[in-house]
């Protein structure tokens, strides 16, 4: 099949499932002539895994890069941001090598306040920053512009698709969605393209993900909230709504979680871990683009602990308290 005929397939396949979803049409999108030029790097060893962005997710991504020799770079603009993740990677690198790459070896982590100090000599760039579509699209644009052409743009986000994100990107045929969960304790990484995605690089990151401790997920096509988190959703917004109607407290929701699934996380254990600010963007874009809305009770009772600044792990207190 032709790439042309690969991409207006897919976004035929994304215009029936919006059909299916909604009862309604929308006007399904016309690709431009395209033909991807994309080629995958081979010089990997000689050049660096690069993540913009240090907070949560970013810093755990760095960590499992770094799980099997590769050479980091990790951006923040924020020194004290950078600091933490170089503390909480030399703390736990030598734990999860043992754990989850036990033939690894130590990598070479680089921090920098400077981008394009960090950009240089990258073989992908990670795109970890906060969950703002303008802020992505900027991004992602400016980085297109100034990377190397082998160099893959990836982005993190958990709720948005790259094609929300693409306008300002020229070379759409290597920008592709890697959404990491919470490693080194929850280890997968889905791996979605767009319609203008090359499949050589979807099949290099297949590849090279499970040589530092990560199990690859191939997400077929684009679809808001990728695998996982759709189905996470639609359990958070439950959960949400039970404590919000008094049913039980976050306590009890996840002591029960646990029983029953075991696992040591329950549901507000995971959001705290996420953030509330996070988890409030995410709920409020999928009811935007996929028509999902969460019960105003619940909705309220998310956004009265973001309110009050209790965001979670990273502020000291969410639905619980940490020292």
């Amino acid at each position: 099949m032709s790439t042309q005929a690969r991409i207006a397939d897919t976004l035929k396949a994304h215009h029936d499932a919006f059909v299916q979803r909604f009862g309604k049409s929308r006007p399904a999108p016309v690709p431009a002539p395209f033909e991807p030029t994309y080629t995958v790097p081979t010089n990997i060893a000689d050049r660096a895994f690069t993540i913009l962005g240090a907070g949560t997710l970013g810093r755990r991504i760095a960590l499992m890069w770094l799980t099997n020799g590769e050479t980091v770079h990790l951006f923040d603009t924020n020194p004290q941001t950078l600091e933490a993740a170089r503390a909480y990677i030399e703390e736990n690198l030598e734990p999860t090598i043992a754990r989850l790459v036990p033939n690894g070896s130590k990598g070479i982590l680089k921090t920098f306040p400077n981008r394009a100090e960090a950009l240089e000599n990258s073989w992908i760039v990670v795109e970890a920053v906060p969950e703002i579509l303008q802020l992505k699209i900027d991004l992602l644009g400016e980085l297109d512009a100034i990377l190397p052409s082998d160099c893959i743009l990836a982005t993190n986000s958990s709720s948005y698709t790259t094609s929300e994100m693409y306008e300002k990107v020229v070379h759409k045929d290597r920008l592709v969605s890697t959404h990491y969960y919470m490693p080194p304790r929850a280890n997968a990484v889905e791996v979605m393209p767009n319609a203008y995605t090359s499949p050589e690089l979807v099949q290099f990151l297949l590849e090279q993900i499970p040589k530092h401790g990560l199990t690859a997920y191939h997400v077929r096509i684009e679809s808001v909230g990728l695998i996982f988190n759709r189905i996470w959703a639609a359990i958070k917004r439950e959960a949400l709504f039970v404590i919000a109607q008094g049913v039980a407290g976050p306590t009890e929701v996840d002591s029960l979680m646990r029983d029953v699934f075991g696992g040591s996380k329950g549901v507000f254990d995971q959001i705290d871990e996420v953030g509330l600010d996070v988890a409030l963007g995410i709920e409020e874009h999928y009811a935007q683009v996929r028509g999902v809305q969460v019960p105003p009770e619940a909705a309220a009772v998310l956004r009265s602990y973001v309110e009050q600044g209790k965001l979670g792990q990273k502020s000291g207190e969410g639905f619980y308290k940490y020292k």
